[in-house]
């Protein structure tokens, strides 16, 4: 099966006040860390959103292995970077999954654990022991609904939409941290080291 990583990195960092993509993280960045996940992962096609703080992230960020792809409306939320990115994924896809630039927690274990549940439903997400989180799996046979996503939480709204079957990965530990805020920030770096659990 051929599947096309998407990290989501567009993010304009409003609450933060500075670029939380370029965030030191375990003697890299926050966004550095996630995509070393995502290559990882062993995907067919890599794409990496971009819009906030695109030109420092460009200069600072090993993109080795991805495909960026600018994404014009950032600042109108994560839909805006799936309408954008989904148009880029190779017609030799099968589906997407989707991982956040900011959540360097998710290990692929979760990835490969939800390829094996949801490869052959329309969705998937993994279920962590408090709740919903990423990464999410959309089928080829949604990206049409994709390509239409407008604002944030858009995926979600989709997902819960109950239009079709969202299969679940269990993953027993608790929904990795992303970063919105400091506090959220701070909190991460206090975390064991994610890789330890990969």
């Amino acid at each position: 099966m051929f599947t096309t990583g998407i990290v989501l990195a567009a993010g304009a960092s409003r609450r933060l006040g500075q670029p939380k993509q370029l965030l030191p993280y375990r003697g890299t960045t926050l966004l550095d860390a996630s995509l070393g996940t995502a290559r990882d992962c062993g995907f067919g096609q890599l794409l990496v959103a971009l819009g906030g703080a695109e030109d420092e992230v460009r200069r600072q960020v090993d993109l080795t292995g991805t495909e960026p792809v600018t994404v014009p409306g950032h600042g109108l939320g994560c839909g805006s970077s799936l309408s954008t990115a989904v148009t880029r994924v190779d017609p030799r896809a099968d589906g997407v999954i989707l991982l956040l630039g900011d959540q360097p927690g998710v290990g692929t274990d979760a990835v490969r654990g939800l390829l094996e549940r949801a490869a052959h439903a329309p969705a998937g997400l993994c279920r962590y022991q408090d709740g919903p989180g990423h990464p999410l799996w959309f089928a080829r046979s949604l990206f049409g609904e994709l390509a239409t996503l407008k604002g944030d939480k858009a995926a979600w709204k989709l997902l819960h939409s109950g239009r079709f079957e969202v299969a679940e990965h269990p993953v027993d530990r608790p929904v990795p941290r992303d970063v919105d805020t400091w506090d959220d920030y701070r909190a991460l770096l206090a975390e064991p080291d994610p890789a330890a659990g990969r």
